[in-house]
């Protein structure tokens, strides 16, 4: 009520006053000047009020480039009235545009793939993680029904039978995903998607090393309790064959003692609870030791040789001994006899290196990748000769991780393989 009398008020005062000063002049002018003067001034104000309406109806179409005139009388209430709605709704577009980039930013750094689409599955936006997972563009795939996007056979049963209560388990685009959907407004719905694939990597980890432990540990197991059947059930066993059992059996414990020993040293080097200590190692005695140890190993079979041309390195001691003395163990293990081995220490351009070389068998390029895994092994018989536990370049890698280091691997068919470890420069201890 309050804005229409703001308007006809002061509307009427000015018919008013025109009446007024129209009745004047006629006393003196007489009644055709007065009626020709009161026509004039009202065919003025009809034209004011088509101009400010024409200006209001151009604001109306174009409110973000036109300006609001000041107007005259009750107009500039109404052109002040539109101006302050104007500018709020200006300040709730902003603050709006602003909580949608928030959101979308969000939405962008989630680890899952976030789908919004309409109630008919029309995309309408999807996050950087739903663009990997799904192979999806939002640019380019926006307004397109996502069940002609998504070719799986088992997304479409379950968008038909619409069981949305219960996640999804696919494999797409060499992932495995686990997705839902998720209704919510009216013509609304949320498809999101989670990355399993690591976590089923890990699980699978987790299964294969519970199996070969089991495996590792049951062999030795099997081999101490069937000579020990025996000797219980023959005590007349004489004494060479009841010494060779021994022997065996001594065997068999260290490989088990062996394999438990690798097993808690990975544990050690994988747990949070266990930092890097770090110290400045005696290169040339931890070298040195390494060599002897080779040479042990070897018992006179192979060549093996060391070459120190680079200062001390900080790091851990034990740990680096661990890492490069499974490297040295397993060039004399894998190297027939008369080879050669060549442990060095050098400088490289990209900072401290240490190699292992050797003439042995080599290691063909489809198993290089994997070689670090927990139990893989490229020839499973001829481990079991060697009294490999499977794990020593596991533990080679996690040495490395923790050092900063990286591990690269040459090797050829029967010439034999270079395993070289670099450290970052910064970890060379310069000679005063």
């Amino acid at each position: 009520m309050r804005p229409r009398l703001l308007f006809w008020i002061p509307a009427a005062l000015r018919l008013l006053i025109v009446l007024a000063g129209s009745a004047v002049i006629g006393l003196f002018a007489g009644p055709v000047v007065a009626l020709s003067v009161a026509l004039l001034a009202l065919v003025v104000a009809v034209l004011v009020q088509l101009n400010y309406l024409y200006l209001l109806a151009g604001w109306l179409d174009n409110p973000a480039q036109v300006r609001l005139p000041d107007g005259w009388g009750a107009w500039t209430d109404i052109f002040s009235r539109l101006y302050r709605l104007r500018r709020d709704d200006e300040r709730n577009r902003t603050e709006l545009s602003e909580w949608l980039a928030r959101f979308r930013q969000a939405m962008s750094l989630l680890p899952d793939g976030v789908v919004i689409m309409d109630d008919v599955l029309f995309l309408e936006w999807c996050n950087p993680a739903a663009e990997r997972h799904l192979g999806l563009k939002d640019e380019r795939d926006k307004g397109m029904r996502v069940t002609n996007l998504i070719r799986n056979p088992a997304f479409m049963d379950y968008i038909i039978l619409g069981r949305y209560d219960q996640p999804l388990t696919l494999s797409l685009r060499e992932r495995k995903l686990i997705v839902q959907i998720i209704p919510f407004e009216n013509r609304r719905q949320i498809l999101v998607t989670h990355d399993a694939t690591e976590t089923e990597r890990i699980e699978m980890m987790r299964r294969d090393f519970i199996a070969n432990a089991s495996h590792e540990l049951r062999t030795p197991l099997t081999v101490i309790n069937g000579f020990l059947e025996i000797a219980a059930s023959q005590p007349e066993l004489d004494r060479a064959t009841r010494g060779a059992h021994l022997q065996l059996m001594a065997e068999q414990g260290q490989r088990m003692q062996n394999l438990v020993e690798d097993m808690l040293t990975l544990t050690r080097l994988e747990s949070l609870d266990y930092p890097l200590r770090v110290e400045q190692v005696d290169m040339a005695l931890l070298l040195d030791r390494i060599l002897r140890e080779a040479r042990a190993l070897s018992a006179g079979r192979h060549t093996v040789t060391l070459v120190n041309e680079a200062p001390d390195m900080r790091g851990n001691a034990d740990e680096l001994h661990s890492a490069f003395g499974n490297l040295a163990s397993n060039a004399v293990r894998y190297t027939p006899a008369g080879g050669s081995i060549v442990l060095a220490w050098r400088l490289g351009n990209g900072g401290p290196q240490f190699s292992v070389q050797d003439t042995g068998i080599g290691i063909r390029a489809e198993h290089l990748s994997r070689l670090t895994e927990r139990f893989y092994r490229v020839d499973k018989s001829r481990s079991r000769e060697t009294q490999g536990t499977g794990l020593g370049l596991a533990i080679v890698k996690h040495v490395l991780l923790r050092h900063d280091a990286s591990l690269g691997i040459d090797s050829q068919p029967e010439q034999g393989s270079t395993f070289t470890v670099t450290f970052p420069m910064v970890a060379t201890v310069l000679p005063a």
